[in-house]
């Protein structure tokens, strides 16, 4: 189960080659979701799932100034993706709402707090897991030394990141993300996290 940062590097496939695996009822559901103005973010976090969502956003943002909606659930994954996709969508100019549903984790968590609390949104059955990140550090001492400091760079960057989208003291952040905080609906919005709980798309206001 992937539920951790990570720093593997991720193959991007060629981009001819993915449009020829869509078959005409996922180019017709793409065709819907980008008429709602609706991106989904899924599984694991890698560098091709971060092309294809901030393509989207960017494309959206592009064709109107509406609001757009991103759905996550995620285990998390590689933690530089999940920055790409997060600093997108503060950079352009829609507002984003983020729904969580099923599990929002780790990189998926970095990705949810990238919209102000009062636009983050989840269902009842949602779970939210926030932890520092780790990596297999491997090769010379030396390199070794070098994977670990910016681990910990990483680890207090995320930890800031966290503690500004809850309201959460640092200290408090540091200590919970030491080892695996997990949260359900109602710990998170006490926790700051989450802004509403929802059951119904009318209720995404």
């Amino acid at each position: 189960m992937m539920n951790q940062y990570t720093s593997v590097p991720v193959r991007l496939d060629d981009e001819d080659e993915e449009e020829k695996t869509k078959t005409p009822q996922s180019i017709q559901v793409d065709k819907h979701l980008f008429d709602a103005r609706t991106v989904l973010i899924t599984g694991p976090i890698t560098q091709e799932l971060a092309r294809d969502v901030c393509s989207r956003l960017l494309a959206l943002a592009q064709v109107s100034g509406d609001p757009i909606t991103v759905i996550v659930s995620s285990p998390g994954g590689h933690v530089e993706s999940g920055d790409m996709i997060h600093d997108t969508i503060k950079f352009i100019r829609p507002d984003v709402r983020i729904l969580g549903m099923g599990w929002v984790a780790s990189a998926g968590a970095l990705i949810y707090v990238s919209v102000p609390k009062e636009r983050r949104f989840c269902t009842p059955n949602t779970r939210f897991l926030l932890h520092q990140p780790s990596g297999g550090a491997g090769g010379m001492a030396t390199d070794i030394e070098i994977q670990a400091r910016e681990i910990l760079k990483m680890r207090d960057r995320l930890n800031k990141i966290f503690a500004d989208a809850t309201g959460q003291p640092l200290e408090r952040i540091e200590k919970d993300t030491d080892r695996d905080y997990w949260m359900g609906p109602d710990e998170g919005i006490e926790y700051g996290l989450v802004g509403k709980v929802v059951q119904t798309v009318d209720e995404l206001r």
